[in-house]
């Protein structure tokens, strides 16, 4: 097995904070052969055995650790052993039994770097961004077949931070076929369609879900606006709790077309109080501004502005701008969903951004709940990176 021997004084990460990535610049030299993806020995520059990582020469993240033990094989077995856990974690957790749509692996949440993991149904999608977990496909499958019993595994690793590690997308049914009629899930009582080839992510958006039934809970006799809709699951849970009506925007026809597509698949809902809209979000803001519509509540759940910290400042000033609309619709007594997907925006940062959007439109506004990812999107202590999905429910005078 290869070494990879660190510069001085760069072990402390891996030593003291157990955090799982190597950037580039911390490699001092590599020793023997390794191809991309292959496990390599890290040690220090006095070399001290700190782990065992999946080596990676095109990406500024030259490593990914799978172990800090550095006596611990990275082999079929400890995947089986690795992947198991992750499941048996979340059905450990009672808020997540009976969840047609559920994340089972969280990447390096869950101690498995690069490898992603989605449950709808009988169907898992995985999606594997990193060249470690790309070398170990198979037996990453063959851990999630016995760990879940699923009937078909589909792969979706057609995201662009593949092109990061020098890898290709890479699509298509690794067990099992297309289930004939389609896939659909039920959550909290709203039925909706799955489309794992071509959906976002892993075809749906499973972090959200707990902050859907939150909406569902404060939408009642709401006159309710949903920016940035995709297909629709804020705006069925809003109808689901009681809004008076729900105006959803997104600009993309097919994922409105999907949405209303979902309306359909619920025919318990009040389908006359939707409407769908297809067009610019900051544009129909400001449009709606002129002609002076205002609303109860208004979700902002835009698309990734920042991917990176080097994206912060552009996506800082497209957050603000949004926000500030968003408050000026607001009638007196209003809330404010507000959401950054966004790893280069912190928690932190956000609430400033909010804060000063409110400043701007000339309202007086408190947080009275901070919103996140469900609990199957687990943050490990070792890896704040890992919480992306920060959330703000405001609330105006």
């Amino acid at each position: 097995m290869a070494q990879l021997i660190l510069m001085p004084g760069k072990e402390r990460s891996a030593i003291k904070q157990a955090h799982p990535w190597l950037f580039a610049g911390s490699v001092g030299r590599l020793e023997g052969r390794a191809r991309p993806g292959d496990t390599v020995e890290v040690l220090a520059d006095n070399l001290r055995p700190l782990g065992r990582a999946a080596y990676s020469p095109e990406s500024q993240i030259r490593a990914r650790f799978w172990t800090f033990d550095p006596e611990e094989s990275v082999d079929d077995a400890f995947f089986k052993r690795r992947i198991a856990a992750a499941v048996a974690r979340r059905q450990a957790l009672p808020e997540l039994r009976g969840q047609q749509g559920l994340r089972l692996i969280h990447a390096e949440s869950d101690g498995l770097p690069g490898i992603i993991a989605d449950q709808y149904g009988d169907t898992v999608v995985v999606q594997l961004t990193s060249a470690g977990a790309d070398k170990w496909r198979k037996a990453i499958v063959a851990a999630l077949l016995k760990a879940t019993g699923c009937a078909r595994i589909y792969e979706r690793s057609d995201s662009e931070v593949r092109g990061l590690e020098g890898l290709t997308p890479t699509v298509g049914w690794l067990h099992g076929e297309a289930p004939a009629g389609g896939l659909s899930i039920d959550e909290n009582g709203v039925r909706l369609a799955v489309d794992v080839v071509g959906g976002h992510k892993t075809g749906f958006y499973l972090d959200q879900r707990d902050n859907r039934a939150w909406l569902r809970e404060v939408a009642a006799d709401k006159d309710v606006l949903n920016c940035f809709c995709y297909t629709g699951g804020f705006s069925l849970q809003a109808l689901a709790g009681g809004a008076k009506s729900v105006l959803s925007i997104d600009s993309s026809g097919p994922a409105l077309a999907q949405a209303r597509a979902n309306l359909a698949l619920n025919p318990q809902l009040p389908a006359e109080r939707a409407e769908w809209l297809e067009a610019d979000v900051f544009q129909a803001l400001r449009d709606f501004r002129k002609a002076g519509k205002t609303f109860d509540l208004i979700v902002l759940d835009p698309p990734k502005f920042a991917p990176s910290a080097a994206h912060a400042e552009r996506a800082a000033r497209a957050y603000k701008d949004i926000n500030i609309l968003g408050f000026r619709l607001l009638r007196p007594g209003g809330l404010l969903m507000s959401y950054s997907c966004s790893g280069g925006i912190g928690l932190e940062l956000f609430q400033k951004i909010v804060a000063s959007a409110a400043i701007d439109a000339g309202r007086e506004a408190r947080i009275v709940r901070r919103l996140s990812g469900a609990a199957d999107h687990p943050v490990a202590l070792n890896f704040p990176e890992g919480e992306y999905l920060k959330g703000l429910l405001v609330q105006v005078d």
